[in-house]
């Protein structure tokens, strides 16, 4: 997570919470340091705002990189974690020696790290920002993939008019099937099953009923 941050307001008070909010913390795990009151000028020419500087506080140990590197050290696993604020959530890019043993099956074992930590983050209130995980760029060459097996399944429906099942996959694979799908109007997708077990159906044919395509990524 980036470490400082300088913000401008029309008052110190509105730029520190700016900062907070682009940080994604609390007002507790920060220094303030106030570069400049804010000043009207005369005639509003030569005003200019408030600047502040917030720092992290280097004891800080509910951060989302300490707080998964605490989970790393009691799996017994060196790794080093990078971090950047991309679309107002806070992703992790984790690189190790080990990166399979913390992806785990078609990414499960990263899955459960990222619910644990949001979970831990979620419980401390400390961190707002929601939190992703990748190992070694697995995320995206997953996604590819998927992506690709989305475009080979509907050019099968298309040339047997027939629908094909997947193999079961958790939420975050399945969304990444129907919105890959959801521009070509010559195949649907839905979901059936339950749980573990719950699988994406790739058909021409209309959504059967008590199925639908807006409920498909649930």
């Amino acid at each position: 997570m980036q470490q400082y941050i300088e913000m401008e307001g029309e008052t110190t008070e509105e730029a520190l919470n700016l900062a907070l909010e682009e940080l994604g913390v609390d007002r507790d795990l920060v220094n303030v340091k106030v570069l400049r009151e804010p000043t009207k000028g005369i005639l509003k020419l030569g005003a200019k705002p408030a600047q502040v500087r917030v720092t992290l506080k280097e004891d800080i140990s509910a951060t989302p990189e300490a707080v998964l590197d605490e989970i790393f050290s009691r799996m017994g696993i060196e790794a080093r974690i990078e971090s950047q604020i991309i679309d107002g959530s806070i992703h992790l890019a984790i690189r190790s020696d080990r990166p399979g043993l913390l992806i785990g099956r078609h990414g499960q074992t990263l899955d459960a790290i990222e619910h644990v930590l949001n979970c831990i983050l979620s419980k401390s209130s400390l961190v707002k920002r929601k939190v992703y995980i990748d190992a070694e760029g697995y995320r995206e060459r997953r996604e590819q993939m998927l992506v690709d097996l989305a475009s080979i399944t509907a050019k099968k429906v298309r040339d047997t008019e027939e629908e094909v099942v997947l193999d079961p996959m958790p939420p975050r694979d399945r969304r990444v099937v129907h919105l890959a799908l959801q521009p070509d109007k010559s195949v649907h997708t839905y979901s059936r099953g339950e749980g573990l077990m719950r699988y994406i159906v790739v058909t021409p044919r209309e959504v059967p009923n008590g199925d639908s395509e807006e409920n498909a990524a649930v």
